[in-house]
Parts: C-alpha cells; structure tokens; sequence
C-alpha cells in the first residue's frame, strides 16, 4: 500500500502532532512559557522522528506516494509545519514578554505572526502539495495591488501604526498632547487607531494617519511630573521682595504639588499699578493638574487677604472697561431681524 519502511515514523509524527495540538490549546494563553515548551518539546520529537526515518519535510518519496499513503504523509508534514510556525511564534511571544512591552508591541507581534503563517502557507503548498509557486504569488500581488488601492485609507492607518509602534513615540499608558489641542493617556492601541482617554474621562478615537501627520508631545517622558505656570497681578502697594515671600509662602504650602523641583515665583513686571507675579509649579500628573491649580488660586486669594495685598486687573482688562466707560462700544452687536422670507 506505501513503503512500510516509513508508515511506522509518519504514525508516529502524526500523533506527536494531534497530542501537541490538544496539550497547546489546555495550556491556556495565559500560560506562553507552557505553551512555548510544549511546542519545543513536540516540533524537537517530530523533527527528530523525521531525521531517523530519513523522511524529508520538504518533499514527497515516491514509495509514499500510493493509496492511503499519501494522506498519511501529506498530514505528517502538514503537522510539521505547523509546529513549526507555532514555535517560531512562541519564541516572539517570549521575547516580547521578558522585554515588558507585550502591549505596545502589539502590532509588530501581529505582523510577525502574520508572516511566519503565510511563509509556511506557502512553504506547505509548494513542498506539500507540490504546486507552482510562483505563478501563486505573482496572481497574490496582482490581487494585493486591487486590494490596496480599494483600501488606501485603511492601510494608511495600518503602516503608520506600525511605523508608531516602531518609533515608540509613546506606550499605553503614556500621556500625550497634540498639535490641536487634544490630550489625553493612552489607552490602546491596534491597527487602525489609537485611543485616548482625556482628562474628561471620555475616549477619543483617532486614526493612526491622522496621529502620524500631528506634532505630538509626550507628557510623561522623562517622567510624569509637569510644570504648571500661572500668572497674575497684585496691587503694587508693597514692594516685590514682599509679593515673592507671600507667593513663595503660597507654593510651599499648597499640597497638591510636588516639592521637588522646588517651586519658585518670576516677576515679570511692574508700573504704578500692579506688579505681574508668575507663579511656576510641577505637579506629579498631567491628570492633577486641575486640581493642583485651583488649590493655588485659592490660597493666593486667603494669603493676600490677610496680608493686606489686592490683585487687580491687568492692562488689556483696563482699556477694556476704559472704552466702556468713556462710551465707546466694546464690540458691535447686530440685533436679530424680525422680518421673515
């Protein structure tokens, strides 16, 4: 019926490769390592089966090539193959994992994955199964070039996540800005899009070519801690070196933010009226920086209070009410017509 020579080892392999399956999948994808040495464990035997015997992976032998025979070879080397992509895929799994970085390196491990399953595709029809390969890719590009250009936008999004991903210019969890204005900690990432979830706790959605084309800044890199500054302007009846030690007094007491770096207070300037006092502060979050904020404001109000200080308006508010009163409009208001089309 086939070579008896060979029936006894592709049994054999054949076995070793429905039990590894069966033991791959009880092992769990919490489990890599187990996972990862039970797919060596098994691709090791088949592979070592397949030596003794003299029986080629890449190749059928004629005396296999009878009856039932063949299927039983067909599905040896199949198994194989498989193995072979799964321990391949194991050891990517693992490296990824002990490199801490399973998350953000989503994308690449999908694309790796990906090519090791359609390298072995091909290397099991083309060895297998025996057909032409070649014309099989040239009709595969053909069909990929219809492809992409029916799905520019999608595969736009998918190569810039990936060239994101590259150029780790953040990881989940990371607190990032755009160019527009929107900010917010990442809180996923896949093919098409990355997601933020704001300061709002609101989650927006952006596509990958989007993202790439923006000027971004990576709020938690070097760290997380951020500077706040926060100007604002007290009624020049003490001198400055007063205004500094009640702002500093200020900062040092406020518990919302971080101590070191040490906070310190820049006058900026000064005419007969008010003296402009920034006030510069790290908070540990970008998250925190609301509330970090109002506390400040709140104590410069109690502080200056009781120390007999005021703040006033600055320049631009003055002129503002200036024009007011002197009767000039400070803005043209057109009134609603009540005629009708």
């Amino acid at each position: 019926m086939f070579g008896e020579h060979h029936s006894l080892p592709l049994v054999l392999i054949n076995l070793l490769g429905l039990v590894g399956i069966v033991i791959w999948h009880i092992q769990g994808r919490g489990r890599p390592t187990g996972r990862l040495i039970v797919q060596i464990l098994f691709f090791t035997g088949m592979s070592l089966v397949l030596w003794l015997a003299g029986i080629s992976p890449y190749r059928l032998d004629d005396t296999e090539l009878q009856e039932a025979g063949i299927l039983l070879a067909k599905s040896a080397r199949i198994l194989w193959w498989l193995h072979l992509a799964w321990t391949m895929i194991g050891f990517v799994q693992i490296y990824i994992t002990l490199n801490h970085k399973p998350r953000e390196a989503h994308l690449l491990q999908d694309l790796i994955v990906g090519v090791v399953y359609l390298g072995v595709a091909l290397a099991v029809i083309g060895f297998v199964f025996g057909a032409p390969i070649g014309p099989l890719v040239a009709t595969s590009g053909v069909v990929a070039i219809i492809i992409g250009l029916a799905l520019q936008n999608t595969l736009a999004d998918v190569f810039s996540g990936i060239a994101l991903t590259l150029g780790r210019a953040y990881v989940i969890g990371d607190w990032i800005q755009l160019g527009d204005g929107t900010e917010g900690r990442v809180a996923e990432t896949n093919w098409r899009s990355t997601n933020l979830l704001t300061g709002g706790h609101n989650v927006v959605v952006l596509p990958n070519s989007v993202l790439a084309k923006q000027g971004m800044t990576n709020l938690s890199r070097p760290d997380e801690t951020h500077w706040i500054s926060l100007s604002m302007h007290v009624a020049a009846t003490q001198p400055p070196s007063v205004v500094e030690d009640l702002m500093l007094a200020v900062l040092r007491s406020c518990e919302r933010i971080v101590k070191i770096p040490p906070p310190s207070v820049a006058l900026k300037a000064i005419d007969a009226m008010a003296i402009e006092v920034e006030l510069q502060f790290c908070v540990a979050s970008p998250a925190s920086r609301m509330s970090a904020k109002n506390e400040v404001i709140d104590l410069v109000y109690r502080h200056c209070k009781t120390n007999g200080l005021s703040l006033v308006m600055p320049p631009e508010s003055l002129s503002w009410v200036t024009a007011v009163v002197s009767g000039e409009p400070a803005a043209s208001v057109r009134p609603l017509s009540s005629s009708r089309v």
